[in-house]
């Protein structure tokens, strides 16, 4: 039955024509944007997914400014620490030719003299953006290395964290702590040194805390034996405890064992208070040297008491010099090793930003060859639709020749 009040064929070209525009609509926002999923009404599930996922990678370019940012930071104050490291072995060369008797020990002593100014210069000028990790004006500084997403979608940053290494070789006071011990204790009892021959050699260092030389908590003693070091810093509990000096000299006893030195043995005898007994029996000969520092003073505060004018100055100061080496050289290892974990995180936050640029990019981004074939379609498919509904349009006119 035909109609000239419903035109069946022209409404189903009308709704095919409609449908072709919208797959056409589709398909020019794709080639506009370069996405097939633009907004949330495209796809709100993988719309929200990719949302989420491009915050993170905005946090990761901000965790990588802060990463170089600290990498810098630490690279300033690795860079100090093995120039005071060469500064100190200039100066251990001027005390070991301070040891002989025929040379002028004022003018060596002035050489030592520039080069502490010098290492004082570096400590003070070793700052980042106004972090300076190693004049002990910080205890330790964080750097944030990564944002973590749970399951449940909770973040947590979290940091690596840099621990300060005190070159500061400020407010330092000597105490008299190794006066009493053999070998060849500093004038003011500071530092002392044994030379223990092959086959029996035998000496004493005594740790003493007598009255005018008591220990504070933080004080720290240092024993190199043998080239190895040991150390032990007084606590609170200690600094309060009648046995101070006993405390002391157990711990280093403790602390020297556990190196295995072949041929030494320490003995210690609670009758004589903080004294250890050295006896070498190996094959080679053993120097042992005691350093003090208090606690006021920064990690090179013995520098500060160095002075070769005398015999038994440049004595004590070869004693002191090897002290202060191992803390500049134990600093730069500590800072070398934290820089090699910041550049590690820097590169897999790189990587881990490019992975996740690519997954976003599979999930919404429009293959733009598929997107120009569709387009041909539908343009040839829009072309026909027009024709189809124009043919349906003119039906009616048909109906025309059965009242002529």
């Amino acid at each position: 039955m035909s109609s000239i009040l419903t035109n069946n064929s022209a409404m189903v070209a009308l709704q095919t024509l409609k449908g072709i525009n919208s797959n056409l609509a589709q398909v020019q926002s794709e080639i506009s944007t370069g996405k097939k999923i633009a907004t949330a009404k495209d796809n709100s599930a993988v719309w929200a997914i990719s949302k989420v996922m491009e915050s993170d990678v905005k946090g990761f370019k901000a965790i990588s400014d802060s990463l170089s940012l600290g990498q810098s930071t630490v690279a300033v104050a690795r860079n100090a620490a093995e120039t005071v490291t060469d500064l100190l072995t200039q100066m251990k060369g001027k005390i070991v030719a301070a040891q002989e008797d025929n040379v002028d020990r004022t003018k060596i002593n002035a050489d030592v003299t520039a080069l502490k100014d010098q290492i004082n210069a570096v400590v003070g000028a070793a700052q980042f953006n106004g972090l300076n990790l190693v004049n002990g004006s910080t205890a330790s500084a964080s750097i944030l290395a990564s944002l973590d997403r749970d399951s449940s979608g909770n973040v947590t940053a979290s940091s690596i964290t840099v621990t300060a290494q005190s070159l500061s070789s400020g407010s330092y006071t000597a105490n008299d702590v190794f006066g009493s011990s053999g070998g060849v204790p500093s004038a003011n009892g500071d530092t002392v040194t044994l030379s223990l021959d092959n086959g029996g050699g035998n000496d004493t260092i005594t740790i003493d805390d007598s009255a005018g030389t008591a220990f504070a908590a933080g004080d720290k003693v240092t024993l190199n034996v043998a080239g190895q070091e040991v150390s032990y810093t007084v606590t609170a509990d200690d600094a309060a405890a009648t046995t101070t000096s006993d405390i002391v000299a157990v711990g280093l006893k403790n602390a020297i064992d556990n190196l295995g030195i072949a041929g030494l043995t320490v003995d210690y005898d609670s009758g004589t208070p903080g004294t250890l007994d050295f006896t070498n029996a190996g094959g080679d000969d053993i120097t042992v040297t005691g350093q003090f520092v208090n606690a006021g003073s920064g990690g090179l505060g013995a520098m500060s008491g160095i002075d070769v004018s005398t015999g038994v100055g440049a004595t004590s100061a070869l004693a002191t010099v090897e002290s202060l080496i191992n803390v500049s050289i134990t600093a730069s290892a500590a800072f070398g090793s934290v820089e090699g974990r910041i550049e590690t995180q820097a590169t897999f936050i790189s990587n881990l930003t490019d992975s996740m640029k690519s997954g976003i990019g599979a999930m919404v981004d429009a293959n733009m060859e598929e997107a120009s074939a569709r387009l041909q379609a539908l343009q040839v498919q829009q072309q026909l639709g027009v024709q189809s509904l124009s043919i349906a349009n003119q039906a009616p006119q048909s109906l025309l020749s059965l009242f002529r």
